[in-house]
């Protein structure tokens, strides 16, 4: 994906975890969508970071959808992810993406990764790894902010 792009549908999900939602739900709000898998262990280590934007921004109005890319055959067992969904406090919308439709979609191609839409849904900021979080987090101050530079 390049920068302005809009958001992709949410389509080809293999199961919803917290809520599915839908795109059509999104418009008006600034959403941030989070790439993790299981099997990363820097996914793990970012996940409290998530969490605390997913807090902190709530009342400015941020939506957090994750989606779970498998890396290997093993990652695509749906209990385990549901249980790392649990431990995580991943409390927000969780697609489970074991047919690569969101992957694709969005281009995606690591985990961590971070894709942030505007209220008007369009790609403001792509981050991927988890250097660059403090980047990731004034984008989300500016984007958030009461008057949003264009």
């Amino acid at each position: 994906m390049k920068l302005r792009d809009e958001m992709p549908e949410f389509s080809g999900v293999t199961e919803w975890v917290n809520g599915e939602v839908t795109k059509e739900e999104l418009k008006g709000q600034p959403a941030l969508v989070h790439y993790w898998s299981i099997s990363c262990h820097t996914c793990k280590e970012t996940l409290p970071q998530l969490n605390q934007w997913r807090d902190y921004y709530k009342d400015q109005g941020l939506r957090v959808v994750s989606i779970h890319m498998p890396r290997s055959e093993k990652d695509t067992q749906i209990e385990p992810v549901k249980e790392a969904i649990k431990h995580y406090e991943l409390t927000h919308p969780v697609a489970i993406d074991n047919s690569h439709a969101l992957v694709d979609a969005y281009e995606n191609q690591y985990v961590p990764a971070y894709y942030l839409f505007d209220k008007d849904l369009k790609l403001r900021h792509y981050q991927a790894g988890e250097k660059g979080l403090k980047m990731l987090e004034k984008r989300l101050d500016r984007i958030l902010g009461p008057e949003e530079a264009e």
